[in-house]
């Protein structure tokens, strides 16, 4: 770097100044590794260890000086950071300051903070639909979805006859799946961008950080990052640093950043075992006697005397050998009685009466700034001045504007002030709780909600510190509220549930009672049980002291998390408990009814949505998921109204508006579906969601190239949305461009190679280009997943039709109906293949059985009347194609179906009437033409006949 060269003397006075002896090889190999060229260092992650007392922060603290001197950027976080964001807000702060800000990164993080704010209501909900996208026992999805297994694929035009889909397509498998999420967090955001924020914010951060990285780390040396005590950070950090350094997963990490950890534990082998080799290990042990007897002479203490004593006193432990080289004592006598308590000890040798107590009240909070300090001294004159001198104790580190005691040292004095005046102890902890209670309240005037108090970050350290000095005045008094407050705060996210985890047994082992130390550990032990949030819950649940409000909240956040795990009977009983203790609305009705909607009991799931509605009558959500249950349940009308009420309360709603769209589309609107979706995306043009429900709106029209531009844009937005790439694969297939469906096809696959209706639809796709060994391997594909998918089965049955495998096809067709013998479309199919092996009296059981289902079934009418003529029984033939003309009376292939009866037995008028008729719906029908020439040559109109020839070649030309 370009600048003046600093003298030896200089250089001697910084090394003084920054009074740190010792620790050498460490110092030495870090400096080292700062001198390399980054593309050429071995060592850029270090690891720091070692118990309390070592000086793992200290050293932590001087190598980042060192760095710092060497001309890098660094910056500092420790277990107040409260995971991966936060850490991401430090360091981007940090770099600001010392001239490489981010603004990049500054806007992300800002609409992350005010998205989450809008979604945070809803976002409890929003976390129980996630473990629905992709479960088997998930109720029918949106009708967008459905859409996609009704319209998309009538539009194939594979199968003879009419509603050949009908009941072929199962929409819990077919749909996209990620409906309810979206809907969820939709009805509260204002694009799908914002949706994609909150929902992987990580995802959406991280890549933006590590870009702010690389434009910092271009201008310096090195950028080192420090993570102090990381033992208590490392459960919420570990998964997102190992990827940041050794994965693409968030993009590239700049080669000169070098990551510096120090914390009491080693690294979790169960995320690190693969990667150690990276790690530079730095290993702590307290003092050997050399190391000691150094750093005393370094601060002039050399007194052979008075060595001895410190060395017996401290035991070699770092921050009490410093401690006492601070006071650079001269006589054994001035370190005091070596029975007496270290507190009495370490202050022996300061006299001003009121830095005494000080130094010890302010060991009482958790962390000190000079307004804690204040309430802590109990004095407004001198708090300033008394704080000022607080930070230059060598046992005090200085934490971003507040201050921390080194554990060894607080631990000390705790218990000193404890045992001394337990009526002094209560005392000032009930000072420091009014303290904290008059901050957080000073907050709550400005947030006014207590959704929104726990949002702030302030509010929640002033909230969670008060807990805390309540806890250590009165653990016996205190408790139950903390418990009630550990619900609220995993109420709010597992990260805040942690934090306060960690305070409430910090209050247990600084108190050392018995009660609140048990609480904290059992907690502790939870929160690494492989599903912390049950765990978690389960051990709150277990106080007979937790209060019926926070208990039934609890009941109610674990009911969630059975559901998410798709415990239903242990979610319904959580459930039940939390309503019969008096808990309503969306945590309670809401949570239950989509348990209901989970295990296909809808009439139960409409019942509570409606009791939700009932608690909170202006909360969109909950008529957006009745609405869709009425949809589930085919009461499209009702689901109408629902929606209706929800956009009259959110007008802004894209949710509601797609969901009514696809809902008017189910019952035939297709105007107004569109104005829907029109809206929608007016709203947002980049919802996804609402672009795929338009483009399969438009397949259903037939338009697909209007379609495909939808899907297209959809995909702009998102490449990665299988949704989106099998509808427009659907629209290539409507098209008869099969190459074209068959890649995206390809492409969903690529991305998840599990989506049975992908696989299943590129299966039709090669059953239309005869490629039927293709067709048959892409159904095996999708029931090797799920060997019940009726749309794979049904699809396979179609091919070993084709292949004149009949026996095959029967039995692709008994399996469906084994899973749903009122499956018309599987019975008509079986009986297709019956009549093909000539098993004539089966094939007619099959059709009789499907129309006993439904009469107006046209695909079974139409099989049945083909066979009835091949078995000679032509009355019976004529009454069903007379059937079918009732139904479509426009229907050319029917008219044309009982002509041909007519012309076989002689029926010759009726014949030409119903060919007549069938040619002046279509005057184009080959077949109709053909066999009305075949009649007049019968009837002897021969001349009719001849005439006839020249019109029927060139139509049948065509």
């Amino acid at each position: 770097m370009a600048g003046r060269v600093l003298s030896r003397q200089e250089l001697i006075r910084r090394r003084r100044r920054s009074g740190f002896v010792g620790r050498r090889s460490e110092q030495m190999a870090f400096q080292e590794a700062l001198r390399q060229a980054p593309e050429e260092a071995t060592q850029f992650l270090f690891h720091i260890h070692g118990p309390g007392g070592v000086g793992k922060s200290t050293l932590a603290r001087q190598l980042e000086n060192a760095a710092r001197e060497a001309g890098a950027i660094t910056a500092y976080v420790d277990e107040s950071v409260a995971g991966p964001i936060e850490v991401m807000e430090s360091v981007s702060t940090q770099l600001a300051v010392q001239g490489a800000p981010s603004k990049e990164f500054d806007k992300i993080l800002a609409a992350y903070r005010q998205r989450r704010h809008e979604a945070d209501s809803g976002l409890a909900e929003a976390e129980t639909a996630a473990d629905s996208l992709t479960s088997a026992s998930s109720p029918p999805p949106s009708p967008s979805s459905m859409v996609v297994s009704q319209i998309g694929l009538a539009g194939l035009g594979l199968i003879p006859g009419v509603g050949a889909f009908t009941g072929v397509v199962d929409a819990s498998h077919v749909a996209a799946g990620a409906d309810r999420l979206k809907a969820v967090l939709s009805a509260r955001l204002r694009s799908h961008e914002d949706v994609r924020l909150v929902l992987s914010p990580l995802q959406a951060l991280t890549p933006v950080f590590l870009r702010a990285l690389a434009d910092a780390a271009r201008s310096r040396p090195w950028i080192v990052l420090t993570f102090d005590t990381y033992e208590r950070a490392s459960p919420l950090l570990d998964t997102w640093l190992r990827d940041i350094l050794v994965s693409d997963r968030y993009g590239e990490l700049p080669a000169n950043v070098m990551l510096l950890l120090a914390g009491q534990s080693r690294l979790d082998l169960r995320r690190w075992s693969d990667w150690l080799d990276l790690v530079t290990d730095l290993p702590l042990e307290v003092f050997t006697e050399d190391e000691a007897r150094y750093l005393l002479a370094a601060k002039g203490v050399t007194d052979e005397s008075v060595v001895e004593l410190v060395l017996k006193l401290s035991k070699g432990l770092p921050v009490l050998v410093s401690m006492l080289a601070e006071a650079r004592l001269t006589d054994p006598a001035e370190v005091g009685d070596p029975s007496g308590t270290a507190v009495e000890r370490f202050l022996k040798w300061e006299t001003d009466p009121a830095r005494r107590a000080a130094a010890l009240a302010c060991a009482l909070p958790l962390e000190v700034d000079e307004d804690v300090c204040r309430a802590a001294v109990n004095d407004e004159e001198t708090a300033g001045e008394l704080f000022d001198w607080l930070r230059s104790l060598p046992f005090v580190s200085d934490h971003a504007g507040h201050c921390l005691y080194h554990d060894v040292v607080r631990n000390a004095m705790l218990r000193l002030q404890r045992n001394q005046s337990p009526e002094r102890w209560r005392e000032q902890h009930t000072r420091l709780a009014g303290a904290y209670q008059l901050r957080r309240r000073e907050i709550e005037g400005r947030t006014g909600s207590d959704e929104a108090n726990w949002d702030d970050e302030c509010w929640r350290a002033a909230r969670v510190h008060e807990t805390y000095h309540h806890l250590c005045a009165d653990t016996r008094a205190a408790l139950p509220e903390a418990l009630g407050e550990l619900v609220s705060a995993y109420r709010h996210g597992l990260t805040t549930l942690r934090h306060w985890v960690d305070v409430v047994a910090r209050a247990g082992e600084d108190t050392e009672t018995t009660a609140t130390t048990e609480a904290g550990q059992r907690l502790r032990a939870a929160l690494n049980e492989p599903d912390p949030p049950i765990a978690a819950l389960t051990v709150l649940l277990s106080h007979t002291i937790l209060g019926s409000p926070s208990r039934a909240l609890a009941y109610a956040l674990r009911g969630r998390q059975h559901r998410k795990a798709k415990r239903y009977a242990q979610a319904t009983a959580d459930y039940d408990r939390a309503i019969e203790l008096g808990l309503a609305g969306d945590l309670a009705h809401y949570g239950r009814g989509l348990v209901h909607l989970d295990a296909c009991q809808y009439q139960e799931a409409l019942a509570d949505f409606t009791r939700a509605i009932e608690a909170d009558p202006a909360n969109p959500a909950n008529l957006t998921q009745r609405a869709w249950t009425h949809t589930v349940l085919g009461e499209h009308e009702d689901a109408l109204d629902d929606y209706d009420e929800a956009l009259a309360l959110k007008p802004d709603s894209g949710l509601a508006l797609t969901m009514r769209g696809t809902t008017h589309q189910t019952l035939g609107n297709r105007l107004r579906a569109m104005a829907d979706f029109d809206q929608a995306l007016a709203l947002d043009p980049g919802d996804t969601w609402a672009l795929v429900s338009r483009g399969l709106a438009h397949h259903a029209m037939e338009r697909y190239a209007e379609a495909i531009a939808d899907f297209d844009q959809a995909l702009a937005i998102d490449p990665g949305d299988t949704w989106a790439l099998v509808s427009r694969g659907l629209a290539h297939h409507a098209m008869e461009r099969y190459a074209e469906a068959i890649a995206d096809f390809d492409q969903a696959l690529a991305i998840d190679p599990d989506y049975v209706f992908a696989l299943s639809s590129r299966g039709l796709a090669h059953h239309a280009m005869e490629r039927y060994a293709e067709a048959i391997a892409d159904f095996d594909q999708a029931l090797a997943i799920d060997p019940d998918y009726v749309f794979a089965l049904s699809s396979r049955g179609l091919a070993h039709h084709a292949m004149e495998r009949y026996a095959e096809a029967i039995a692709d067709f008994d399996q469906v109906l084994a899973i749903d013998p009122g499956d018309t479309w599987a019975l008509g199919n079986r009986g297709l293949a019956h009549r093909a092996m000539e098993r004539y009296a089966e094939a007619i059981a099959d059709f009789d059985q499907a129309l006993a289902i439904d009469p107006d079934y046209a695909f079974a009418l139409g099989g049945r009347a083909l066979t009835q003529r091949l078995l000679g029984h032509c009355d019976a033939s004529v009454a069903d194609y007379t059937r079918l003309i009732e139904i479509a009376p426009d229907s050319a292939s029917f008219l044309a179906g009982r002509a041909n009866i007519h012309r076989l037995e002689g029926r010759y008028a009726a014949a030409l009437a119903d060919l007549n008729r069938a040619l002046r719906a279509n005057p184009d029908y080959g077949y109709a033409l053909t066999l009305r020439g075949l009649v007049y040559r019968l009837t002897g109109r021969y001349g009719a006949a001849l005439a006839a020839i020249p019109v029927t070649l060139v139509v049948l030309a065509r």
